[in-house]
């Protein structure tokens, strides 16, 4: 036992496994890229920044907040395309859903540069907030 410490005093454990500034960053990062991962699984992006937050939640308050308004973000994003492109599906029995097409093609893009953005915003040193997902995860 260390000289001057009392052998009952809690150990805040956030003050054991603090991370460094770099730390932060790339897992910071790695939270809003994991949006492409949804290109290749379709799904798992969420799954990988929920993760990322169970991890990091005592250690990093400023990565578990990237990380939940990344799942936020995501799991809104691929509601909105899967309902998108059900409906557009659905509507190209009478024709003009092949209209809808073009359009949800582009509206398909935007999360990912959206994503993207974050993630340079985050290697910058800015903070960065989604829209209605940053302050999601503030409430709670």
């Amino acid at each position: 036992m260390q000289a001057g410490t009392q052998g009952n005093e809690p150990v805040d454990r956030r003050a054991l496994t603090a991370m460094s500034v770099q730390d932060e960053m790339t897992w910071s990062i790695l939270a809003h890229l994991s949006m492409f991962l949804n290109l290749v699984t379709g799904f798992l992006g969420p799954v990988a920044t929920l993760i990322v937050w169970l991890v990091y939640r005592d250690r990093s308050q400023k990565v578990a907040l990237h990380a939940l308004q990344s799942t936020f973000y995501q799991v809104g994003w691929l509601v909105k395309l899967a309902v998108g492109w059900t409906v557009t599906g659905l509507l190209t029995i009478v024709l003009i859903g092949f209209l809808l097409i073009p359009v949800m093609v582009v509206v398909s893009v935007v999360p990912f540069a959206h994503a993207r953005y974050a993630a340079y915003m985050v290697n910058q040193g800015k903070g960065f907030r989604y829209p209605l997902a940053a302050d999601l995860v503030e409430s709670r």
